[in-house]
């Protein structure tokens, strides 16, 4: 039975004979984006105080956010990627209560790193009757509550489409 891998493996490579491999896609390599960096070793930092509230959220997720008394421009800069996201958050698999800490924890450490955008996977959340996702309309909800985020819109399908947000945070 040992000669079996090596037939598997012959097999294999005739099949692929005169097989063109593709040409490497010009975008960013999902391995080689920066992940979520929440450090929960450093007994130092103290804890972030838990201000965003659920109340209010309703049953949509708006699809953008603008701080009032900034130009419309801003937004749409951002949803053409002239400030592209430096970190992520993934939120998937996570109930509303462990995401609104972790995200108000995010938000925290990427104002203190002095990120002007970054990314937030909410996931597109599988609803009945027309509705969003719990976690996608409450994500979005807590974003417009947090006063480091200037304004937030859609990821691009590539980046995650209605599933994901890209946020404009203040400068330092």
């Amino acid at each position: 039975m040992k000669e079996k891998p090596e037939q598997d493996t012959d097999l294999f490579r005739q099949a692929l004979e005169g097989v063109t491999p593709l040409a490497p896609p010009d975008r960013i390599a999902p391995s080689a984006r920066p992940r979520k960096s929440i450090r929960r070793d450093n007994p130092v930092s103290p804890p972030v105080a838990d201000v965003l509230s659920d109340h209010g959220a309703g049953d949509s997720a708006v699809t953008e956010f603008l701080r009032p008394g900034l130009n419309r421009m801003t937004l749409r800069k951002l949803r053409r990627g002239e400030w592209p996201p430096k970190d992520e958050l993934d939120l998937h698999g996570l109930n509303s209560d462990a995401a609104r800490k972790l995200l108000a924890e995010f938000l925290h450490e990427a104002t203190q790193r002095g990120l002007r955008c970054i990314g937030v996977i909410h996931g597109k959340g599988w609803r009945s009757e027309g509705r969003d996702g719990i976690l996608k309309v409450h994500t979005r909800h807590w974003l417009t509550q947090h006063p480091q985020v200037l304004a937030f819109c859609e990821a691009p399908p590539q980046a995650g489409g209605g599933g994901a947000v890209w946020v404009l945070l203040k400068s330092s």
